[in-house]
């Protein structure tokens, strides 16, 4: 691989998102065009939110790998957004009212015993994926926010017009999301931009996009095999 230009290397990730990211994916699609029921939106977001739920633990690992001060305020931000400031605020408490919304116990999405075991161990390889590599590497995986606005437009859109089960209410976690996001991928493209600097470093940084794309699938994967496909794991949660 040859050195890239800023230009060239950023062209490079947006042509990943544009060929791998998970709106692309056909339970998406499903999920958007209103061709679930009920039971397989509540599969999807009792999977999903232990991706949310990990997210702040995520970004805690690389929190405290960061060198500057100014660093870590800016990734700080991040965690404040999902777990909030005070209990009942943030991402993941959005979430939960989204399940709740849909007619889960909270219980039981909480003690996230009815996971599927691919969603366990993908959100997990993500987890690891940023604890272990480098803070390049590891900025450069949040960048599928660059792709997030389209694929949350869709899906509230899709979601309102096709689902008398849910409302603006149940989907709340969405509506910050769409200035969360932009904010956080400005600042995570910019890093990448400025300190991806050799052939090495921008390999790096492409395959950790390619990466976090390919866990964001890998949970659909499982969700369409499962709940569409009907080969529902032991222990998963049955409708």
């Amino acid at each position: 691989m040859t050195l890239l230009t800023p230009d060239q290397l950023e062209a490079r990730l947006r042509q990943i998102g544009a060929e791998r990211y998970h709106n692309r994916h056909p339970f998406h699609r499903k999920l958007h065009d209103g061709r679930l029921d009920k039971a397989q939106v509540q599969a999807w977001a009792l999977n999903r939110y232990y991706y949310q739920a990990r997210i702040p633990a995520k970004d805690a690992t690389l929190l405290a790998r960061l060198p500057t001060a100014e660093l870590r305020r800016e990734w700080r931000r991040r965690i404040e957004d999902h777990d909030g400031t005070e209990p009942g605020t943030g991402g993941v408490a959005r979430w939960l009212m989204l399940t709740d919304g849909l007619g889960l116990d909270r219980d039981y999405v909480e003690s996230l015993d009815g996971l599927l075991p691919a969603t366990r161990f993908s959100v997990d390889a993500y987890v690891n994926f940023v604890r272990d590599q480098s803070i390049l590497a590891a900025i450069a995986s949040s960048l599928t926010e660059l792709f997030s606005p389209t694929i949350i437009s869709e899906r509230v859109s899709g979601m309102l017009r096709h689902y008398d089960f849910v409302s603006e209410k149940t989907l709340a976690y969405f509506t910050p999301r769409l200035t969360q996001a932009p904010r956080d991928s400005d600042f995570a493209l910019a890093y990448v931009r400025e300190n991806a600097r050799t052939p090495e470093q921008q390999k790096e940084v492409l395959g950790a996009l390619e990466f976090k794309c390919s866990v964001l699938w890998t949970m659909l994967d499982a969700l369409d095999y499962a709940y569409v496909e009907g080969h529902i794991p032991p222990g998963a949660f049955v409708p």
